[in-house]
């Protein structure tokens, strides 16, 4: 019989007074949560509609195997290592992700799960705000993927709502190349934040995947791209 294991191995502020995230282990899986807010955030048992983010947003950029992307929010690395796995050896990849302890957990035995992404030589970290990577102008990107948060509307952090702001998408579209993508993920749909992209200059396709197996619950993904 197998020893169920129900350990918090860590725990880290969310910058802003976004609150606090929990690091645990829970038998062979481990999962991020956020105090104060039921559920598991997310959770290394689940990751097909990250996967799926990268793999339909990639799917729409030309040359996608020498892509230029940027990753806001690092989460379990899934998002990452399939962008990677479809970028090349020419591609590069910057992912920003908030919160520093989060970068350490997916360099410890969290990481394996998704073959330690943060490692390989094509990416780059930054730890700050994916927003102000966006505004800091450097290049231009083919395609920009957001699972930050629940989505358009934030659960953790307020200062989120920067970024999907008609301004940030703004921010998003002024970087992309012609043809680029923005893609986001969310749990749910939200009508408004499709009407804001739309009203940002890009085209927008909808799209609901499964969160594990094609079964269960679904998430909601934009892609948004610039023409």
């Amino acid at each position: 019989m197998k020893m169920r294991i129900n350990k918090l191995l860590d725990r880290a502020l969310i910058p802003d007074n976004g609150g606090e995230l929990l690091f645990y282990q829970r038998n062979e899986d481990y999962t991020i949560e956020v105090v104060g807010i039921p559920g598991e955030l997310m959770t290394t048992a689940h990751h097909g509609s990250e996967d799926a983010l990268a793999e339909m947003a990639l799917k729409k950029v030309k040359n996608s195997a020498e892509a230029s992307v940027v990753i806001g929010g690092l989460g379990m690395g899934f998002t990452l290592a399939t962008v990677l796995r479809l970028v090349g050896e020419k591609g590069k990849v910057v992912v920003a992700e908030l919160v520093p302890q989060v970068v350490e957990w997916n360099k410890g035995p969290m990481g394996a799960f998704a073959g330690y992404p943060v490692n390989d030589p094509r990416t780059i970290v930054h730890v700050g705000d994916v927003l102000e990577l966006i505004r800091s102008g450097h290049g231009k990107y083919d395609a920009i993927l957001l699972d930050t948060d629940n989505g358009p509307e934030g659960l953790t952090r307020s200062s989120n709502d920067r970024l999907y702001s008609h301004r940030g998408l703004r921010s998003a579209y002024d970087v992309l190349k012609p043809g680029g993508v923005l893609a986001v993920w969310s749990t749910h749909p939200h009508d408004p934040f499709t009407r804001k992209l739309g009203m940002a200059g890009f085209r927008v396709e909808e799209k609901k995947v499964f969160a594990h197996r094609d079964k269960g619950t679904k998430h909601h993904l934009w892609f948004a791209t610039r023409p």
